[in-house]
């Protein structure tokens, strides 16, 4: 998969609006379907963190996943549109992989202390 490989196609609100509560009820028609319609939501964020590393196949599946949790907690009641709600969910999960992909592993407290010495 090449950057910006994932095709963009015509985005229906309503369609999308419809699947998401049959994709959390178990279909898995509609979730194939609505992960499809989303993916390139998806690509464009993961683009945001080409420069840290990794490869962009890497990130797309890391931000496919926060996807995937971004259908299966949204609901109806939160009164915004999923993606609106989604954007923070896939941007969550690829900074969590980037954050906890290390051979040791730092706590957060170290990092902003460390932060702090070296840039103020």
């Amino acid at each position: 998969m090449e950057n910006g490989s994932v095709r963009k196609g015509v985005y229906n609100y309503e369609e999308n609006s419809q699947l998401i509560p049959l994709a959390k009820a178990g279909n898995q028609d509609a979730m194939n379907k609505v992960i499809e319609m989303n993916l390139p939501l998806v690509s464009s964020i993961s683009k945001k963190f080409l420069n840290r590393g990794y490869d962009y196949e890497d990130i797309f599946q890391i931000g496919s996943i926060g996807l995937v949790k971004a259908i299966n907690n949204f609901d109806d009641k939160f009164n915004v549109k999923f993606s609106t709600y989604a954007v923070p969910m896939i941007i969550g999960e690829i900074k969590r992989f980037i954050r906890d992909d290390g051979i040791i592993k730092v706590s957060r407290n170290v990092k902003t202390l460390a932060r702090k010495l070296h840039f103020d």
